[in-house]
């Protein structure tokens, strides 16, 4: 006798789209904070494991390898098996991250737990971007791609600042961060449990495989453009999140982890005002404007790694985190519009590998100068040499017409 058919199941009941973004937006500010939370804490671990700048650049650039090893292998995981199902690894790997940082009592144990930060961040960056876009559809490409970089920025800054408040006034600072860090994870886990899935799912096994960065022809130009100008950009950002608490403390004098948080977190801060409010107003000229206010940044930067001047190290900063702000802005948007629908998060994920390369090379390069040569010293070539990045994209920009009106 055959059996009767099973029921179907009932439909997964989930918010609407609309709240899916800010669903995913809100677990995508909890990872990105968490990725820079350490930051300001590299001094208080330095004096407890008695190590040298060189490894705190290590350290750190232990987790950009986490997030470019993620994107090479997992970029078209989301394509695949769905945003959700890759997010929800993410978030376990994060909350990993900050377990083995709240027990850490040696050196030894930091380098696991960037690594799954980093891991967690690549997993996170290209997904959660795509999603936010795919939740958004036809409606509104340009605010979802702004909410996308917003709240990756708000994370990112937010982490230091958070941190360092923690850290200088709580007990337990290198314990009470990774509490709350751990309980925000668990909240943004429940939130993209919830979230609606945005893409059709055409496989329930990820096929992990270590892709070829491969860019359709039609936009090899605008993706050159955005991602040379976006290496430029986030080199500043690792520079500021790595190596300037090293050099307030050491040259300046600087010693208060509040102050150094919130350098950091005004740099974010930057970028975000760049994203917001330049790129709206100057339109096709954000690429050109960010690779300026990049090539000024690093005048004032290298002014201020010269005379160790507090002043020109954060106005420096400023100026450069809003040509970051505007030119990440400006070409992601220019990315996500060229793409095709089918390949935009695999897309997304070549072109934060970039980004995130660009974290970790220039920063270890200038870990190694400064034993070599001094913090000094190190601190000008990069300026010197992060200009001259920015002064060639914006002669390709100028040259390909992108600045015109």
């Amino acid at each position: 006798m055959p059996l009767p058919p099973r029921p179907n199941p009932k439909p997964r009941r989930t918010p609407p789209e609309s709240l899916g973004i800010w669903l995913v937006a809100a677990a995508f500010a909890v990872t990105m904070m968490g990725t820079t939370l350490p930051t300001p804490l590299y001094v208080l671990y330095q004096e407890e494991f008695g190590f040298s700048t060189l490894m705190i650049t290590v350290i750190f650039a232990t987790y950009a390898v986490g997030v470019v090893v993620a994107l090479l292998c997992c970029g078209h995981v989301s394509d695949e098996i769905g945003r959700r199902r890759t997010l929800l690894p993410g978030l376990a790997l994060s909350m990993a991250s900050s377990g083995i940082f709240l027990i850490a009592s040696e050196l030894a144990l930091l380098f696991p737990a960037r690594l799954l930060s980093g891991l967690s961040a690549g997993l996170f960056t290209g997904t959660a971007t795509a999603a936010i876009v795919d939740l958004a559809g036809a409606r509104s490409p340009e605010r979802a791609t702004l909410v996308a970089t917003v709240t990756q920025m708000g994370g990112l800054g937010s982490g230091p600042l958070i941190g360092s408040l923690l850290a200088e006034y709580a007990p337990a600072p290198l314990r009470l961060p990774f509490a709350l860090d751990l309980g925000l994870l668990v909240l943004a886990f429940v939130a993209v449990r919830v979230m609606p899935e945005p893409v059709t799912v055409t496989s329930r096994r990820p096929r992990l495989r270590l892709a070829r960065p491969q860019i359709p022809a039609p936009m090899r130009g605008v993706f050159l453009r955005a991602s040379i100008a976006g290496f430029a950009g986030f080199a500043v950002l690792g520079l500021f999140t790595a190596v300037v608490p090293s050099f307030l403390d050491e040259l300046l004098g600087v010693h208060s982890l509040t102050a150094a948080g919130a350098v950091i977190c005004a740099i974010f801060c930057a970028s975000a005002v760049g994203q917001v409010v330049l790129v709206p107003v100057f339109g096709p000229r954000s690429l050109p404007l960010g690779c300026a206010g990049l090539i000024l940044g690093m005048l004032l930067l290298t002014l201020g790694f010269a005379t160790a001047s507090f002043g020109l190290l954060l106005a420096g900063g400023l100026a450069a985190g809003a040509g970051q702000g505007a030119s990440f802005r400006a070409g992601l948007a220019d990315i996500n519009a060229a793409a095709p629908a089918g390949r935009r998060g695999d897309l997304a994920s070549v072109y934060f590998t970039v980004l995130y390369v660009a974290l970790a090379l220039p920063v270890v390069g200038v870990g190694l100068a400064a034993e070599l040569f001094g913090l000094r010293t190190a601190g000008i070539a990069f300026g010197v040499v992060v200009a001259a990045l920015a002064a060639w994209t914006l002669s390709a920009v100028l040259r390909t017409g992108r600045g015109r009106a």
